[in-house]
């Protein structure tokens, strides 16, 4: 299973639609406060659909939390429009942790200090970002097909 954080998620419909591909990948969702909406938000539960109640997630009041309970930081790849290393070139295994920062301004400086395994996303410079959910679907969809090669 891999674990998809979200570090200060700001848009529901965002935030649905990656709990959908969550429930469809068999991954964890992970929120870290603060939300830029409530859960019970109908934007998220509209981007989710029906699937919400499938879904295996947990939230934590800040990053500290959340990384006390992660038993190995070098699976923690945080993705970054600054990296220089590809997610293609990485190599992922089941249980690692896939974090994206916020829709507006991506992963804090002092998130990513913490971390030494920075990803970024190969794009045209015709573009600033893509849409976060995208961003996640090419990376989980790129983790899932390794962890089913070494299968």
């Amino acid at each position: 299973m891999l674990n998809i954080v979200l570090v200060e998620p700001e848009i529901p419909n965002n935030t649905g639609n990656i709990g959908r591909l969550c429930v469809g990948t068999e991954s964890r969702l992970h929120l870290i406060h603060p939300f830029g909406f409530e859960i019970t938000d109908k934007n998220l539960k509209r981007s989710g659909l029906d699937y919400w109640v499938h879904l295996d997630w947990h939230q934590y009041q800040n990053v500290a939390e959340w990384k006390a309970q992660i038993p190995d930081l070098s699976r923690v790849f945080l993705m970054s429009s600054h990296a220089e290393q590809s997610y293609l070139e990485a190599d992922f295994q089941d249980g690692d942790w896939l974090v994206f920062g916020k829709e507006s301004v991506g992963l804090s400086d002092e998130v990513l200090r913490q971390f030494e395994n920075h990803l970024t996303i190969p794009m045209s410079d015709k573009i600033r970002s893509y849409n976060i959910a995208n961003s996640v679907a090419f990376v989980v969809g790129e983790a899932k097909r390794q962890i089913g090669l070494k299968k």
